[in-house]
C-alpha cells in the first residue's frame, strides 16, 4: 500500500484484518514512526483497534523504504493523495505519477498495480504506459479500485460494501483481485468487474450524484421556510421511494470534506474537455458554494442584523462528525466570515481543534460547547456529533449572553429550545 493517508490507512488495516499481510509505505518518516508504535494520525473510530491487534499479529507493517516493498508485493495498491489543482480544479496527478516513477525499478515478477486513490478517467492506462517506458521488460497489469468509504464509518464501509468495483482487462489481474476480496465474497459481498475506464468514472459519478442530493435537500429546505413545509416530514416522504432512498437528504450548510468538492470540481473539468459538458453538476457546485456564504446571513438575522462587537459560539468545526478531517468544512467559510463582520468566534470540536487551529484564526477554542457558550450572543450548531444531541440547552442558555440558537443540522426540536428560554432557527423548519 503506497501511501498512509485515510485511504491507505483504512485499506491497509482491513486487509491485514482479512489475514493478508500488507506493508505500508509513505515518506513521511515522522508518520510512519508512530504508525509503528500504533499511532493513528487520523481519527477514524475503530481504526486504532485494527492498527494494535495487526501490528502485533505481525501482519501489518510500516515504513519508508519503498524499494523492499514493492520488490516483495504480488499486488501493489496506488493510495496516494489526488487534491485539487490549483487553478483549474482538476485532479492533481503529480503525487500518483512519482510514486509509479520511484516503485517501477523495483517491480519484480508479475504485479497487479492498481489505483486506490481517486483518479480521473484514463489515468490507469497512463500509469501502465509510463511503467513500461520505463521498465519494457515489466510484466505488470494495471486495474482501478476506487474506495467508497465514508469518513466516520469507513471501517464498516470497507467491510460491508455495497460492492467492490474493480476495473480490469488482464485475466490474471483478474484472479489476483478476487483472490484478495475473497474474504468479502465469501459473506456475498457483490464484487463487481468493468472496464477501466468504467471504474474510474463509476467513482466520480458516484460522488457528484450524492452532492446532488445535498444541494438539491439544501434547495428544498429553503422553499420548506417560505411556504410553511417541514424538510425533514419531505424528506421522510421522498425518502420512503425506493428509487430516491432516504441517504444525503439531510438539509445543512453545504457538503465539504476530502471527496465532494474535488471529485465534483475534476468531473466538470473532466467533462467540459471531452466535449461533454455536465450542466447539471456544474449548478450542483454553485449551489453548495452559495449555501456556506448563505449560512453567515442566518446567524446576521439571529442577532438583528449586526454582527460588530458580538460573540458567537460554533459547536462543530470539521466538514462532518466521527472525523478530525476539516477540508472544505463549512466551518472554514462561515467563521472568517464572522469575524470579518466583527464578531468574536469561541469553538468547540470533540476531536477537530488540532487539525482546525492551524487552519482558522483568532478563534477562541473550548473544551466543551458549554463552555463555547459563555459570554455568547448566538451559538451555532455546525457540526451533528452526537453529543450535542443530549446537551442541556437550559445550561447553554444560562452561560449565553444572548439567546439565539441557530441549528444549522436540525439536531434539536423547535419546543425543547424554546422551553430552554432559546430563540430557535433550523433548516427548513417551521419555529
Amino acid at each position: 500500500m503506497i501511501g498512509a493517508g485515510y485511504v491507505g490507512l483504512v485499506s491497509s488495516a482491513c486487509f491485514s484484518e482479512f489475514g493478508w499481510r500488507v506493508d505500508c509505505v509513505d515518506n513521511d518518516a515522522a508518520k510512519i514512526g508512530k504508525l509503528r508504535n500504533g499511532i493513528s494520525p487520523i481519527y477514524e473510530p475503530g481504526l486504532d483497534d485494527l492498527l494494535a491487534r495487526n501490528l502485533k499479529d505481525g501482519r501489518l507493517s510500516f515504513s519508508t523504504d519503498l524499494g523492499n516493498a514493492v520488490s516483495a508485493a504480488d499486488l501493489i495498491f496506488l493510495a496516494v493523495g489526488t487534491p485539487m489543482r490549483r487553478g483549474d480544479g482538476y485532479a492533481d496527478l503529480s503525487y500518483v505519477y512519482r510514486a509509479v516513477e520511484e516503485m517501477t525499478p523495483h517491480l519484480d515478477g508479475f504485479t497487479v498495480v492498481t489505483t486506490k486513490s481517486t483518479v480521473p478517467v484514463g489515468t490507469s492506462r497512463e500509469i501502465e504506459r509510463r511503467i513500461m517506458a520505463l521498465r519494457e521488460d515489466a510484466d505488470i497489469a494495471v486495474c482501478s479500485n476506487p474506495e467508497f468509504l465514508r469518513e466516520g464509518s469507513a471501517i464498516q464501509d470497507f467491510t460491508h460494501p455495497d460492492r467492490v468495483l474493480v476495473g480490469c482487462d488482464d485475466e490474471r489481474a483478474r484472479k489476483v483481485m478476487e483472490r484478495v476480496y475473497e474474504p468479502l465474497t465469501l459473506r456475498n459481498a457483490p464484487l463487481m468487474f468493468t472496464s477501466r475506464e468504467s471504474a474510474e468514472l463509476a467513482k466520480y459519478a458516484a460522488n457528484a450524484f450524492l452532492a446532488m442530493k445535498i444541494s438539491y435537500i439544501n434547495e428544498i429546505a429553503d422553499l420548506c421556510e417560505q411556504v410553511g413545509a417541514d424538510v425533514q416530514e419531505v424528506a421522510s416522504a421522498i425518502g420512503s421511494d425506493g428509487r430516491i432512498g432516504d441517504k444525503f437528504l439531510h438539509p445543512g450548510p453545504g457538503y465539504g470534506g476530502s471527496c465532494f468538492p474535488k471529485d465534483v470540481a475534476a468531473l466538470i473539468r473532466t467533462a467540459r474537455e471531452a466535449n461533454a459538458p455536465l450542466t447539471l453538476v456544474e449548478q450542483v457546485d454553485k449551489v453548495n458554494s452559495e449555501r456556506k456564504i448563505a449560512m453567515v446571513r442566518r446567524v446576521e438575522e439571529a442577532v438583528r442584523g449586526d454582527l460588530r462587537g458580538k460573540t458567537i459560539a460554533v459547536l462543530g468545526v470539521t466538514f462532518k462528525p466521527n472525523t478530525d478531517d476539516m477540508r472544505d468544512a463549512p466551518s472554514l467559510v462561515l467563521i472568517p466570515m464572522l469575524q470579518a463582520r466583527g464578531a468574536t468566534v469561541r469553538a468547540y470540536d470533540p476531536q477537530g481543534q488540532e487539525n482546525a487551529q492551524g487552519l482558522l484564526e483568532g478563534v477562541d477554542w473550548c473544551d466543551s460547547a458549554l463552555d463555547a457558550g459563555k459570554g455568547a450572543d448566538a451559538s451555532v450548531v455546525l457540526t451533528e456529533w452526537n453529543e450535542f444531541r443530549g446537551l442541556d440547552l437550559e445550561a447553554l442558555k444560562q452561560k449565553m449572553r444572548g439567546d439565539a440558537l441557530i441549528d444549522l443540522r436540525n439536531v434539536f426540536s423547535a419546543k425543547m429550545a424554546r422551553d430552554a428560554g432559546l430563540k430557535y432557527s433550523s433548516i427548513g423548519r417551521k419555529g
